[in-house]
C-alpha cells in the first residue's frame, strides 16, 4: 500500500515545488526599508537570494531575524548576496531590505526566497523519490542562476547604455567646439589679409 502512496506524494511535491520558489523585484526609496517574513516550521530550510539592480552604489543592508526577533544573518553594504537557513523553530521569520544609508538614491531590489520542507526520514524513500527531489533541487539551482544572470545583464546593460549615451553627447560637443574654432581661425587669419584704409 506505501508503494500506491509513493508515487502520489511524488506527483503532490512536484505541484508544490514550483509555489516554494519565489521571485520578486521591489523599489527601496532613499532612507526606507522593507520587511518580509515566511511562515517556517522547525528543521524546514530557507534561502535568500538578492542583488541590487539599480540606483546610487547599488548597495543596500540585508537582515534576516528568527521570530523572537534574534539576529540570524546580517549584511551591510553589499549588492549581492544569498543567506541560507535552518528553522530551529516554528514561527514567521523576517527578513529586511533597507535604504536608509541613503538620503538620496532609490534602489532597485530583486530577490529570490526558496524553501524545503523537511520531510522526517520516518518512510522509506524509494529511489526514484531521491532522484525526483535531487532533479527538483538542481533545477531550483538553475532557474536561481538564470534570474541572477538576468538581473546581472540588465544592470550591465544600463551601464553600457549610458556610457554610450555620455560618449555620444561629449562627439557632437566636441563637433561644435571644433567647427567654433575652425570659424574663429578662418576670421581671425582672414584679418591679416584685408586692406585697411585710412580716409
Amino acid at each position: 500500500m506505501t508503494r500506491s502512496l509513493s508515487p502520489l506524494v511524488v506527483f503532490f511535491l512536484l505541484l508544490v515545488a514550483p509555489c516554494l520558489v519565489s521571485a520578486y523585484s521591489i523599489e527601496l526609496p532613499a532612507a526606507t526599508k522593507e520587511c518580509f517574513f515566511e511562515d517556517l516550521h522547525t528543521n524546514d530550510k530557507m534561502t535568500v537570494t538578492y542583488q541590487a539592480g539599480g540606483g546610487g552604489h547599488m548597495d543596500i543592508d540585508f537582515w534576516l531575524t528568527d521570530p523572537d526577533g534574534q539576529a540570524l544573518h546580517k549584511d551591510v553594504k553589499q549588492s549581492t548576496g544569498t543567506v541560507s537557513i535552518t528553522a530551529k523553530r516554528d514561527g514567521k521569520h523576517e527578513y529586511c531590505f533597507s535604504n536608509l544609508m541613503s538620503s538620496v538614491s532609490d534602489k532597485v531590489v530583486s530577490f529570490n526566497v526558496h524553501g524545503v520542507i523537511y520531510v522526517g526520514d520516518d518512510d522509506i524513500v524509494a529511489p526514484v523519490e531521491r532522484e525526483i527531489r535531487g532533479l527538483a533541487n538542481d533545477l531550483k539551482t538553475v532557474r536561481d542562476e538564470q534570474e541572477y544572470i538576468l538581473v546581472r545583464e540588465r544592470r550591465h546593460r544600463n551601464t553600457a547604455e549610458s556610457t554610450n549615451s555620455r560618449v555620444k553627447w561629449w562627439s557632437i560637443v566636441q563637433s561644435i567646439v571644433l567647427f567654433l574654432v575652425v570659424a574663429w581661425q578662418v576670421y581671425y587669419v582672414k584679418s591679416f589679409f584685408e586692406i585697411k584704409r585710412v580716409i
